[in-house]
């Protein structure tokens, strides 16, 4: 196979020929191959150029239809070839690694148009994974465990031998059960808790075997965010403990739907605490012959660890609409949260000695190490309540702390955007009221590229927008009856969007109620694999999809998708994320709740018209539109150019 799809000079610089490449593409090739011309992919093509060429940050806006995946994937592909590290395209969910990966996606049709052979691999969260651990408790508690045996009996043979490995394959992946709802997934899948380290079934876990396969890649790995960031965060640690960091050394990143890169930076540097988790890691120390003030040190800590724990759930308190609790900063939390970090500082010690008295095995000596450092990092930002964002959730086994720092900005300045080479933030929606600022300051990018183009669709011909003026004092039920109006009108073919879980969760009860759509199907986020739901919804082309997190990124072309319902406007949550960073603004609405509903109200927006032929209603029911003017104007200045929006009373 050649290195590359064109003739390359050596005495020419690379970049300019793979420029000149993907001119071709959209110029001669893919026309040939019934593909339009754009303007809007040899404008982005030209931008990227730079980018790669100068190893520089650029924010790509191209709106829906510009075709920018195929321009960041052709340069992606000849730039890890050229390198000969793979780049990383790092998607926003696992439903967007479906959609890019899927057989009738955006690779595959380079493949076949251009015959290139593109070695793409998956690189999934590891809590897209069966844990055999899990499984095998699972099938040991639950009374009808029927489907738990099955799917145990479902996996490859080599997971139950000890055998040598001869032949292998990845699997346990969450898209092979498609029919589980997340909640039972959530029973056998891996979460952070689960201990990797010690786990004798590790290496024929499908988590690790996918791992060492996508390591191979020769063109392009596709991960999250989340695993991305996961990665950055994990790479000193892993190589401390003689690891392989999560992913390989790459050429280059892509954020597609990068306006949501700063949340996954935030989740994949917070840790979380259990007092039972802690405990069980502790008590491994005794397994070993120890001295006794390490022995009593240890039974202090457990004893510390419930005294915290019983602090915290003291402090807290419910949030409406959140299973979060927000914590109270109080002198007693914070006397017991220091008394427990001193133990664990008494015990790293300690532990410095029994090391070099070889009384302990040396692997799990590095782990509790490793967990108590890690531990000691996250509670030393009480010391600095300024710089901490924390809550607690209950759990069947108690208390769950999270702790993450308020910032991320210098993680991601030192670890990813000073890394010298080419990252590119892809979406529609990057920029707020036309600055690039708001996405850029949250991250702590300084210097950067960007450019914007508009989508080609003629969307006044082709989108109807709607804020229908429902009975605000009749509350859910009022939506509810103008809901259905909508649906009728469109015989279903709609997609809902909700901002949150309790919200679908209401509606999801109250509509099976309702004869008026009784005919109608409807598909629920959470009730099953979300790759198969999307599916199934554009199979089925009367029915209706109900989804929180398919704001960005959902693909369906054609009648099925006739009409997106936003059910409330999209401003973030009231949980201890937002409430900090709502605290650090001047002006918490114009700075904070306003620029991220308006990039998110875009997306949603944008699931209507994915091609030329698309027509259809966006329809508006969020009560603000009517209770808040400003909010309206906002609104009506983001919608798509020539879109009007109708208020019909």
């Amino acid at each position: 196979m050649e290195r590359y799809p064109f003739t390359y000079d050596p005495t020419r610089p690379f970049i300019a020929q793979v420029g000149e490449w993907v001119a071709d593409v959209f110029y001669d090739i893919l026309p040939e191959a019934g593909f339009e011309v754009r303007d809007e992919q040899i404008y982005m093509a030209f931008q990227l150029e730079k980018a790669f060429a100068e190893k520089k940050t650029i924010f790509a806006e191209a709106g829906v239809g510009t075709g920018k995946t195929l321009v960041y994937l052709l340069y992606s592909i000849c730039y890890a070839r050229y390198t000969r590290k793979p780049a990383i395209i790092a998607c926003a969910d696992e439903s967007l690694i479906e959609q890019l990966v899927k057989p009738e996606g955006d690779i595959a049709k380079l493949a076949h148009h251009l015959g290139l052979a593109i070695d793409a691999r998956l690189g999934k969260s590891p809590d897209q994974y069966v844990c055999l651990r899990k499984l095998d408790d699972v099938r040991l508690r639950d009374e009808e465990g029927v489907q738990w045996d099955d799917l145990a009996a479902s996996l490859p043979d080599f997971v139950y031998s000890h055998g040598a490995m001869q032949n292998f394959h990845a699997y346990g992946d969450r898209k092979d059960y498609p029919h589980l709802s997340d909640e039972q997934w959530q029973n056998i899948n891996w979460d952070t808790f689960q201990d990797c380290f010690t786990c004798d079934r590790r290496q024929r876990c499908g988590q690790t075997l996918s791992r060492e396969h996508y390591r191979h890649s020769g063109d392009l790995i596709i991960c999250s965010h989340d695993y991305y960031m996961e990665h950055v965060w994990t790479y000193e640690g892993r190589k401390r403990e003689g690891q392989l960091p999560l992913l390989p050394e790459h050429s280059a990143v892509i954020f597609d739907e990068g306006h949501l890169l700063e949340s996954a930076a935030m989740k994949a540097l917070s840790y979380k605490m259990k007092h039972v988790v802690f405990e069980e890691l502790i008590l491994r120390l005794l397994q070993g012959e120890i001295r006794e003030s390490l022995a009593v040190l240890i039974d202090e800590s457990i004893v510390q660890s419930e005294r915290m724990f019983k602090a915290l759930g003291k402090h807290s308190r419910a949030i409406e609409g959140s299973d979060r609790k927000e914590i109270i900063l109080s002198e007693g939390l914070l006397r017991e949260v220091h008394r427990f970090r001193d133990v664990l500082t008494a015990i790293e010690e300690e532990l410095v000695f029994e090391g070099e008295l070889y009384s302990l095995n040396d692997y799990q000596l590095r782990i509790v190490e490793e967990h108590i450092e890690m531990m000691q990092k996250a509670l030393m930002l009480f010391e600095r309540s300024e710089a901490l964002i924390c809550w607690v959730t209950d759990s069947p086994e108690g208390l769950t702390l999270s702790i993450m720092p308020r910032t991320v900005k210098e993680v991601l300045q030192e670890r990813v955007f000073g890394a010298n080479i080419p990252i590119v933030f892809s979406s529609a929606t990057l920029s707020v009221e036309g600055s690039f600022r708001y996405v850029a300051d949250s991250l702590g990018i300084e210097k950067f590229l960007s450019f914007s183009v508009v989508s080609p669709y003629d969307y006044a011909e082709q989108m109807e927008a709607l804020a229908p003026r429902w009975n605000i004092a009749e509350g859910f039920a009022g939506k509810m009856k103008e809901a259905i109006k909508l649906l009728q009108r469109s015989e279903g073919r709609a997609l809902i969007l909700f901002k949150s879980k309790d919200e679908l969760m209401q509606f999801k009860e109250r509509i099976s109620e309702e004869s008026e759509v009784a005919g109608m199907t409807f598909y629920f986020e959470g009730d099953q694999e979300i790759s198969y739901l999307i599916s199934a919804f554009q199979r089925d082309e009367a029915s209706v999809l109900c989804a929180v997190s398919l704001w960005e990124g959902l693909d369906v072309p054609g009648s099925s998708l006739s009409n997106v319902i936003i059910w409330s406007m999209p401003f973030p949550p009231h949980d201890p994320v937002f409430i900090a960073k709502r605290s650090e603004a001047e002006t918490p609405f114009e700075e904070v709740d306003l620029p991220y509903m308006l990039l998110r109200f875009r997306q949603g927006i944008g699931r209507l018209i994915r091609t030329r032929e698309d027509k259809g209603i966006v329809a508006i029911l969020g009560e603000e539109m009517q209770s808040d003017a400003s909010v309206l104007t906002h609104v009506l200045s983001v919608l798509p150019e020539g879109v009007t929006l109708q208020q019909n009373a």
